[in-house]
């Protein structure tokens, strides 16, 4: 037998597991809603402080209260986390981690040791709110403030994660027994001996809140240190096509995975370069002319053989990625090749490395591609009144500054496999919305390439564009890869795939020399 102990996130109490417990409860095993203090009902009744050593004496508490009667019959204890809740899961496994048989991260983040809750907050002007209500001492400075967070209203949720597939009755209910989130246990810092570690885990991702076992692969692939402990056979991985709260949107098939995720079933992770280098350092799917570059600061230009100034395609890289990832982006095979490719057709190809390390570095990254665009417009090889600019994967938010008021050198816009939206557990990226900045984008002509295969929660961005779009008569060119995944031009090097990238380079060559 299995004992579920599980813990729900911000402002919920126990009554968000009622359909998932029952689940599994028919299925024999024990189950175990724990009731964080001062979030245990419509208005709380612990008086005092409450902070992260609160909740993490919460679930210990059940933990040796379980652990007592259970040991001798062989019983195992799963810990379950759900948004906030994986904080007070880890602090306390962390000190009964010798009774833990398995942690259950539920949609939530990898929070480590020394790091408050607040910073899996996803609205980031929120969380600089309540950063600086800390900075100033609140009423108990970080490590024990006072104060509460108020509960979302109905419509306030999606600040919190996507509410996709959760019934209307449900999110009325989860709207109605919401309480106020005692700040200190936002502000206060997870502590954390290490002996967790020890303690095999398992991750489920909601697809409809922009998570992925895809997504996660690919990150670890780019071999970020921080990432590698994925890959150990004790980590397993499962994925609900939902959004952010499973346990109200299908409690049977969450039960169903928590049961396998007991089981040590789910999927585990390659390490990079287990077998073969990851899909971004695998050979570009077109031979193109093997031309020097040359590099200053953090921009590479391709030149072609050429006596004028020539028209120049700037190429930007998608993210976030990884700041200690090596090789950085602008050496790897796609980038390289989509340059060497212009430079062949006679333009200027130009890659270049940018600070898109974290979904909150929309706003350096954007600066960093403008200021690298006027280096390269300055260079008296490049004709500055022709360019074009053809961004990447998560590079497709930047789109949205070019979109909005795209200059007159600018002879066309070029995005393969986008996110042209931020995904639903970013939060907010302020002006980064191609959806919204495309209305904006008047006679500038947009080729967008579209991978058949894209992952779910990346192709809606897309199809949110192209909805905008449509509504606004902007000049997009769709170039569709049907069997190409995200990255298809190491992934899928086909026929198929090789004529979109043909297709498109056309397209873009065609409107940068007219």
């Amino acid at each position: 037998m299995t004992a579920f102990i599980m813990v729900s996130g911000v402002f919920t109490g126990a009554h968000v597991w009622e359909d998932a417990a029952a689940r599994l409860a028919a299925a024999g095993d024990e189950v175990h809603a724990v009731a964080l203090t001062g979030l245990g009902g419509p208005r709380g009744t612990a008086g005092g402080r409450i902070d992260l050593e609160t909740h993490i004496a919460d679930v210990l508490a059940v933990i040796d209260s379980v652990d007592s009667v259970g040991a001798a019959a062989g019983r195992e204890i799963v810990l379950v986390g759900h948004d906030y809740g994986i904080h007070p899961v880890l602090g306390a496994a962390d000190r009964r981690a010798e009774r833990i048989a398995r942690i259950v991260y539920l949609d939530a983040g990898m929070p480590q040791d020394g790091v408050p809750a607040l910073a899996s907050v996803p609205d980031r002007s929120l969380r600089g709110q309540l950063a600086e209500h800390a900075g100033a001492g609140g009423s108990g400075g970080a490590e024990g403030a006072d104060g509460e967070l108020p509960p979302p209203a109905r419509d306030e949720w999606q600040r919190w994660g996507s509410t996709a597939g959760v019934p209307d009755a449900a999110l009325d209910r989860l709207t109605a027994l919401a309480v106020p989130q005692p700040l200190g246990t936002l502000l206060q810092p997870l502590r954390l001996t290490g002996a967790v570690a020890a303690v095999p885990t398992t991750g489920v991702l909601c697809t409809g809140n922009g998570a992925s076992i895809e997504m996660v692969q690919m990150l670890v692939g780019f071999g970020d240190p921080g990432l590698q402990a994925l890959t150990d056979p004790r980590v397993t991985f499962f994925e609900l096509p939902t959004g952010h709260w499973p346990m109200l949107s299908c409690p049977a098939e969450l039960a169903e995975v928590l049961l396998r995720a007991a089981a040590d079933e789910g999927h585990r992770l390659e390490p990079a370069g287990a077998a073969e280098p990851p899909a971004h350092l695998r050979s570009f799917l077109l031979d193109v002319p093997e031309l020097p570059r040359e590099r200053t600061g953090n921009v590479d230009l391709y030149l072609p053989h050429a006596e004028e100034p020539r028209p120049a395609v700037v190429f930007v890289h998608g993210g976030p990625v990884p700041a200690e990832a090596r090789p950085t982006p602008r050496d790897w095979p796609t980038l390289m090749g989509y340059a060497r490719y212009a430079a062949g057709q006679g333009v200027v190809g130009v890659t270049l490395d940018h600070r898109l390390h974290d979904v909150a570095d929309y706003e350096r990254a954007a600066a960093d591609v403008a200021a690298a665009v006027e280096r390269v417009r300055a260079d008296p090889r490049v004709d500055a009144d022709r360019v074009a600019l053809w961004f990447f994967s998560g590079g497709g938010l930047i789109t949205a500054d070019w979109l909005g008021a795209p200059p007159a050198w600018l002879r066309c816009l070029a995005a393969s496999y986008p996110i042209l939206a931020p995904l639903p557990n970013w939060g907010p990226t302020g002006r980064f919305h191609p959806a919204d900045a495309v209305a904006d984008a008047g006679a500038l002509p947009v080729v967008l390439t579209r991978a058949g295969l894209e992952m779910p929660e990346i192709a809606a961005t897309v199809e949110e564009f192209l909805a905008a779009a449509k509504d606004c008569g902007a000049d997009v060119e769709v170039v569709d890869v049907p069997h190409g995944h995200h990255g298809f031009e190491t992934l899928d090097p086909t026929d198929e795939s090789r004529e979109a990238v043909h297709r498109a380079m056309r397209s873009v060559l065609a409107h940068l020399t007219a």
